[in-house]
């Protein structure tokens, strides 16, 4: 009975129909209570499920109804009777036969043709932003013997090759990075790169192909955790027109861009994530976009092809749901029950190049 009357407030809160007493009260139990919170945005993801769901079934309804009108109007010719039907076959059922397997060749032909050309124009839509190095071995070479020089210890194994990289940031300062599961997909091994040029190893604690988020855990003894991160994680996303602004490595060192909320769903309506209007270019995958104030609204993982400045964030609240999905994971695991993501932010009124100092030491390229 208390679970159906926590659930019953989560969607009166969620329709707005708590008094502002009620409201900010509930507020509080989601900042106190991690389980009531989880419940707030798995239940949000249902409802908006739920909506897609509806308006499809709509608009086939809709479609039904707009077929049957124009049948009875004429519009559109009836099916012929039965009777017609045996009767036409049993004259021409030799040459039907044969047609109808021509018919089915011809069929499978263009549907194959189709579907592989669907399937190429569906991959030109949208690209994903990592940077694929097997062209830049030989620059990389030269890069690391720079860094032996500057006194950087190489972290990654001998003879290993790069395969492709982007960017993530630190969500817990003991050393977990969040970033794009397609940025260390089929990867061996993982270094991430500060902005002074220091690396350190990593592994992959969990990955999900699906909403496209990985966790990273820093394994390194010359990594030095750090107790407060200046940023906090958004449960909800950024307003439509509001000013954003992102940190990367689509190049060696750190890139700021700065654009705005475009859209609240991402590519074909995609509800997990957002476009945003910023330039990014490969490498900005994973990627963290913050609001005015420096807190992270999403993760940056692709751009419409052929299109300027059309980018797509994964949503921040799926951080949330990520955090929650490896804690059922690895229950024995200590360090990740007890992994806690930011809850404030002190970069609210720094002007922007404050709040880039602040930040710019969280955020790793991969």
């Amino acid at each position: 009975m208390q679970d159906l009357q926590l659930l019953e407030s989560v969607e009166r809160y969620l329709r707005g129909e708590m008094s502002s007493d009620e409201h900010a009260a509930f507020e509080q139990l989601r900042k106190t209570d991690p389980d009531v919170d989880q419940l707030v945005v798995e239940h949000t993801l249902f409802l908006e499920q739920l909506t897609s769901f509806g308006d499809r079934k709509n608009f086939r309804a809709m479609l039904n109804e707009t077929h049957n009108s124009l049948t009875q109007t004429g519009a559109i010719r009836k099916e012929a009777t039965p009777g017609k039907v045996i009767s036409f076959f049993k004259k021409y059922k030799k040459v039907t036969a044969v047609a109808a397997s021509i018919a089915g060749i011809t069929t499978l032909l263009i549907a194959g043709l189709t579907m592989f050309y669907s399937r190429r124009a569906n991959t030109a839509e949208i690209e994903q932003l990592r940077r694929e190095f097997k062209q830049e071995v030989a620059k990389r070479t030269n890069e690391v013997y720079n860094k032996v020089k500057d006194g950087f210890p190489i972290k990654a194994p001998e003879n290993a090759q790069p395969i492709s990289g982007g960017t993530g940031f630190l969500i817990d300062g003991k050393g977990y990075i969040v970033t794009n599961a397609h940025v260390v997909k089929g990867s061996n091994s993982v270094i991430i790169q500060n902005n002074k040029g220091q690396q350190f190893r990593a592994t992959i604690v969990y990955q999900n192909d699906t909403t496209d988020i990985a966790f990273l855990r820093i394994e390194d003894a010359d990594f030095k955790s750090n107790p407060a991160l200046p940023y906090n994680i958004r449960k909800t996303g950024a307003e439509l027109g509001e000013a954003l602004f992102t940190l990367g490595y689509p190049r060696e060192e750190i890139v700021y861009n700065e654009g705005y909320m475009s859209a609240k769903t991402g590519f074909n309506g995609d509800t997990l994530s957002c476009q945003i209007g910023v330039a990014a270019n490969p490498g900005n995958s994973g990627g963290p976009v913050f609001n005015k104030n420096g807190e992270v609204i999403g993760i940056i993982n692709t751009r419409q092809a052929q299109a300027e400045g059309v980018v797509f964030a994964i949503n921040s609240r799926n951080i949330y749901a990520a955090l929650h999905q490896i804690r059922k994971e690895k229950m024995a695991d200590t360090s990740i029950q007890t992994l806690k993501l930011p809850a404030s932010s002190v970069l609210k009124g720094l002007d922007r190049v404050q709040q880039i100092r602040k930040i710019e030491d969280c955020v790793f390229m991969v």
